[in-house]
């Protein structure tokens, strides 16, 4: 007896800053829309770096986008006939996501995401340790160390050139602060406290 899968999955591209995250959303878009699927690009209101009505990436590729202030809010934006629903920088989106996510996938839509997996204290970023556990497909990207050139996989954030306090909020919100791809071994914060002692 011939059985057909059902669709609807959660696919999560995950990793530092500047690992390609956003670039490899954008061209598992463009694939898809060549294979005339209908696609929903999300992306959270906070994100406004580069436009506010499109996906960017660092290298400057850009598809087309709607913004929204909350996971819910993206509910409104899927019609029976979206067959892919991709959100970009998910790691800013509330709680709900994951049950968002979920339901998306439920009802036969495939569901790409793509976020940083830790934030710059290198501990989970928001959702997306929940969203990984969850997502059928798991994909991480490394970024090179901008000290060692060895694989990154960390975000480093200097605040006046100097390494960010752990106590410092996750958004800074007018500081004068940049980002680097950081290794395990030179990323820097300070004051986080090793709780095992050693």
């Amino acid at each position: 007896m011939y059985h057909q899968y059902k669709e609807g999955w959660v696919e999560v591209i995950a990793g530092c800053m500047f690992a390609g995250k956003t670039e490899e959303l954008i061209r598992r878009i463009k694939v898809l829309e060549y294979a005339k699927k209908n696609i929903l690009v999300i992306k959270p209101e906070i994100d406004n770096r580069y436009s506010d009505t499109r996906v960017v990436s660092h290298a400057g590729s850009s598809v087309a986008s709607v913004a929204v202030s909350s996971s819910l809010q993206i509910l409104d934006y899927v019609s029976e006939d979206t067959d892919v629903v991709a959100i970009d920088e998910v790691q800013f989106f509330d709680e709900n996501i994951s049950q968002v996510c979920d339901y998306l996938a439920r009802n036969g839509k495939r569901v790409m995401v793509a976020g940083l997996d830790t934030d710059f204290k290198a501990e989970p970023f928001g959702m997306m340790a929940v969203l990984i556990t969850e997502a059928e497909f798991v994909t991480k990207l490394t970024a090179v160390c901008n000290k060692c050139g060895a694989p990154a996989t960390r975000t480093q954030r200097l605040v006046n050139g100097e390494p960010a306090n752990y106590n410092d909020p996750l958004i800074l919100v007018g500081a004068q602060e940049s980002y680097e791809a950081r290794c395990r071994h030179c990323h820097q914060i300070e004051g986080k406290v090793n709780t095992i002692g050693v």
